[in-house]
């Protein structure tokens, strides 16, 4: 197991695959990998017992073998952001030089649900929140942001979310936010980190 954590495209993998099932064919593509690579990624995770697959059809879809998988990457996740403080900066200066430096908490968030003071946004692809996303969170996919910035309450705090802290979407969308005007803030985590903590998870209708 610790092996086939030791390779950087697999842990991104497992970081997708937190967002919900995909086949390799979507994996391939989001890693910026030839789906041969992606498939053989893939198949160290399995023989490790860290992701199961079912068929449907032609295709083979992939999925975490457990909740603990991703509890073990979010771990390490967590420990290299703690402990590296290379880590802690990449994320620092990245968001500072796109001017969308403030995030944050679950907890923050819980708190302005609570009291409907805020519009929650999904940024991630429209598949990824058919399954699964935040309670009251509206889909926005970041390649249709711009598209439906104007249908958003122009008087509201938005918070933006994406698949987790190094996810770039929800800050490239809070910047875009603030250039039209919005208060507009991110979610330090992502909907995986969410589920994690046991909170409701909401499902199209």
């Amino acid at each position: 197991m610790t092996k086939a954590l030791s390779n950087p495209n697999r842990l991104e993998i497992i970081d997708l695959l937190a967002q919900g099932e995909k086949t390799v064919e979507v994996i391939a593509q989001e890693i910026n990998a030839s789906v041969a690579n992606a498939s053989q990624h893939l198949q160290v995770l399995k023989q490790a017992r860290l992701v199961s697959t079912r068929r449907q059809g032609h295709f083979i879809y992939y999925t975490l073998a457990s909740p603990e998988v991703f509890g073990a990457w979010y771990a390490l996740r967590s420990l290299s952001i703690r402990q590296i403080p290379e880590v802690k900066q990449v994320i620092d200066d990245f968001r500072h030089s796109r001017d969308s430096l403030e995030a944050i908490s679950i907890e923050a968030l819980t708190e302005k649900l609570e009291l409907d003071e805020v519009v929650l946004l999904d940024v991630r692809p429209a598949e990824e929140y058919r399954m699964g996303h935040i309670p009251r969170a509206i889909s926005v996919p970041i390649d249709q942001l711009d598209l439906q910035v104007k249908s958003l309450p122009a008087r509201q705090e938005i918070i933006v979310y994406c698949r987790g802290p190094f996810c770039v979407f929800a800050d490239e969308a809070v910047v875009r936010l603030k250039n039209q005007g919005y208060r507009a803030t991110r979610l330090e985590e992502g909907f995986p980190d969410w589920k994690r903590l046991g909170l409701p998870v909401a499902f199209p209708q």
